[in-house]
């Protein structure tokens, strides 16, 4: 008996342990459902001096904060994809007059060139340029000729094939090759996992696309927070519509300039603090406002006339039929009170004395 008390006090300790860690991993889990959705108006916020693959990895390590992060997402028009700026211009010079002091003797590196396909090493930048013009841009040339002349099972093949080397080659060309339009935001921006759009060149033509896409996947809902990068007011009434249908909203941007949007989003966060990581940290407090906000509608009494008119006509009807009930105990009351062994109810104990006289 002894040894059946102990197993059972086991069993409901394992049993408990169990249910505690699966509710908690449960929450834990339930924590990080939340979809993000990371906008990038990139006419109002270029990245301008900042390399862009690394001002895009700060905005999705950001954006992550708030949950997994679902689809990243950059608009502009061409202009801005063939703009140098002026910081990356001047960098370019200085960039090339290193390079001709190099040619000519003047300087030598401490360390050569590498080129990244094959691991060559070179003294001076123009020959390990002319190396991988040669030898590495006429092999990627003949891969893409052999790839698009292909039909069929064969072009599977030859896409699985030269998969690996042509993602190398274009990583090793990115540092050795300068780009003839732009400075490479777009592929910088597609290597950091952006959808990256470009639309006509016409006034609010990247806004008017952006909230229709934004929109879109409200209407879907496929996200459940919205990250905006922008300063331009006149996404004001997409973070509205997203707060009523129930979404977070955080607005990435200057906060000098995008009053009105940091007014009406949730939260927001200056382009300093996305770049300084301050955001990260910050975003523990705004999940917990979240949390409290959540709770607080939750325990909010609605009216709905539709719920409260079936439920009072349900309670009428209880009352009416426990008021019936009560009635049908009443008359059995009253039938066992005359049902006794002193005989027949009509007849009367006047009537029994006499016949027994």
């Amino acid at each position: 008996m002894v040894s059946i008390l102990k197993f059972r006090r086991i069993f409901y300790t394992i049993e408990a342990t169990r249910k505690e860690s699966y509710g908690a991993l449960r929450h834990c889990h339930s924590e990080k459902l939340c979809r993000v959705g990371l906008f990038w108006d990139l006419d109002n916020k270029p990245p301008n001096s900042i390399p862009p693959y690394e001002v895009a990895n700060k905005l999705r390590v950001a954006a992550a904060s708030f949950g997994v992060v679902r689809h990243m997402v950059a608009y502009a028009n061409s202009h801005t994809f063939s703009h140098v700026p002026h910081v990356v211009r001047e960098s370019r010079k200085e960039r090339q007059l290193l390079y001709s002091l190099e040619n000519k003797g003047v300087i030598k590196r401490n360390e050569p060139h590498l080129c990244r396909v094959c691991g060559r090493k070179f003294y001076t930048n123009e020959k390990l340029v002319n190396h991988f013009k040669q030898l590495h841009e006429r092999e990627h040339a003949k891969r893409v000729n052999q790839i698009e002349s292909a039909r069929g099972s064969r072009k599977v093949k030859l896409v699985g094939k030269y998969s690996m080397k042509m993602d190398k080659y274009k990583k090793a060309a990115r540092a050795v090759l300068t780009p003839k339009v732009g400075y490479g935001l777009a592929d910088e921006l597609k290597r950091a996992g952006f959808w990256v759009q470009t639309v006509l060149d016409r006034p609010q033509a990247t806004d008017v696309a952006l909230q229709k896409h934004m929109v879109d996947m409200m209407d879907h809902r496929r996200v459940e927070c919205v990250v905006l990068v922008s300063d331009d007011s006149d996404f004001v009434d997409v973070i509205k519509e997203a707060k009523l249908r129930c979404l977070k909203t955080v607005v990435i941007g200057d906060i000098s300039s995008n009053g009105v949007l940091k007014r009406t989003a949730d939260t927001a966060f200056s382009w300093e603090e996305i770049l300084m990581g301050k955001a990260k940290k910050e975003a523990v407090s705004v999940m917990e406002n979240w949390k409290d906000r959540d709770i607080l509608k939750r325990l909010e009494w609605t009216y709905n006339p539709d719920v409260d008119k079936k439920k009072l006509n349900m309670d009428d009807a209880d009352a009416e039929a426990s008021g019936d009930d009560d009635i049908e105990d009443i008359y059995d009351e009253i039938d066992n009170d005359y049902n006794d062994d002193k005989g027949s109810w009509w007849k009367l104990d006047s009537d029994d004395n006499d016949v027994t006289n």
